[in-house]
């Protein structure tokens, strides 16, 4: 999501340091964050990659987001929820946050090597259609955008919402640009008939 999380993981945690079980969403985030800047040590060789410019399509909507969606935004506004969650309903919402997570940990650990945080071929690349990769083309948007969103809904605020919705559309951008490359570097033989067969982003989705 970012490449540097050292700036997000001070905005998570002098925004979720309240009550309990509230720093529980806190808890989860500074534990993916911390966990995926670990594993980003763990990948192949790029052989090319989307140029750094090119890249601001997605990069700025998804960095504008993470600030809205983190409660300091709503702190320094002194922005009110437009609801509340209740303990039961910020435990569910966890519940579905650390879902996402897990869900993109599973997508990355099934893509080994060939998992990088930009758009790039890896060496030897090819088409990952197993696991999750059979489910969606690309899981790990897919459960980052259902973490970010079930963890905006918690948070409750206006900015926490549209936080979420402009890190989801850079997802989006992402996940678009990332089908062009793909299909330029492996070609359309091998990346189209993948295309055709499992939904983009949403599980189950017929396919034209």
């Amino acid at each position: 999501m970012t490449h540097d999380p050292n700036p997000l993981l001070a905005f998570v945690w002098s925004g979720w340091t309240a009550t309990w079980p509230t720093q529980l969403l806190a808890l989860i985030w500074v534990g993916w964050l911390l966990s995926w800047a670990v594993g980003s040590f763990f990948s192949g060789r790029t052989e090319k990659h989307v140029r750094t410019w090119d890249s601001r399509a997605y990069r700025i909507p998804i960095l504008v987001g993470a600030v809205l969606l983190t409660p300091w935004t709503s702190q320094v506004l002194g922005e009110k929820p437009l609801w509340h969650s209740g303990n039961a309903g910020i435990y569910v919402l966890a519940a579905l946050t650390l879902a996402g997570c897990l869900f993109t940990w599973w997508a990355r650990i099934h893509l080994g090597r060939f998992w990088s945080n930009a758009i790039t071929r890896k060496e030897g690349h090819r088409v990952i259609d197993t696991g999750p990769y059979g489910l969606v083309r690309h899981p790990i948007y897919t459960g980052l955008i259902g973490a970010m969103i079930a963890t905006g809904i918690a948070v409750g605020t206006a900015t926490a919402l549209l936080g979420a919705a402009l890190i989801a559309f850079g997802l989006w951008q992402k996940a678009r640009m990332e089908e062009g490359f793909l299909t330029t570097e492996l070609g359309a033989d091998a990346y189209g008939p993948y295309c055709r067969r499992v939904p983009m982003l949403v599980p189950f989705l017929p396919q034209r």
